[in-house]
């Protein structure tokens, strides 16, 4: 029988270290793992890891071009769900206040939804949303209707 998989660590590429370090942390992420000070950061994520690594390094161990560095659509994006459309506009109230840059604005969708876009330093995609048949737990980690 083969292995389930399951999604345990996202790693993003960043630029500067510090800055996105400061970023995330502000944003309300609990660095864990602090001994590896700038060389690598990982973050309590719910039941995964958030974690950053340097652009070029992260590129030269997945043997992958780190230039020309993409400023299209990457096809991907992350997402932080929340319960109501409220929480959404202060989650990007907040993530704004601490850095990041706006995309979209939150708006309702076309499948019943409200959600909105930010980018993080290095330009990583976020989106803050609402969603019909998403319960998001108190603790922030989301349960799917089967």
């Amino acid at each position: 029988m083969a292995p389930k998989p399951c999604l345990t660590v996202v790693t993003l590429g960043v630029t500067d270290m510090k800055t996105s370090i400061r970023f995330y942390e502000t944003l309300g992420f609990a660095r864990r793992a602090k001994a590896t000070g700038e060389q690598v950061a990982f973050f309590d994520a719910g039941s995964a890891v958030l974690a950053l690594y340097p652009w070029d390094k992260l590129a030269e161990d997945a043997t992958l071009w780190d230039k020309p560095r993409p400023q299209a659509f990457r096809g991907m994006t992350l997402a932080w769900n929340r319960s109501s459309p409220d929480e959404v506009d202060e989650a990007m109230a907040h993530a704004l206040s601490v850095g990041a840059q706006l995309l979209k604005q939150p708006h309702k969708t076309f499948y019943g939804g409200y959600s909105g876009y930010f980018t993080d330093p290095d330009g990583h995609p976020w989106e803050v949303v609402c969603a019909p048949g998403v319960d998001v737990q108190s603790d922030g980690r989301v349960m799917l209707a089967d």
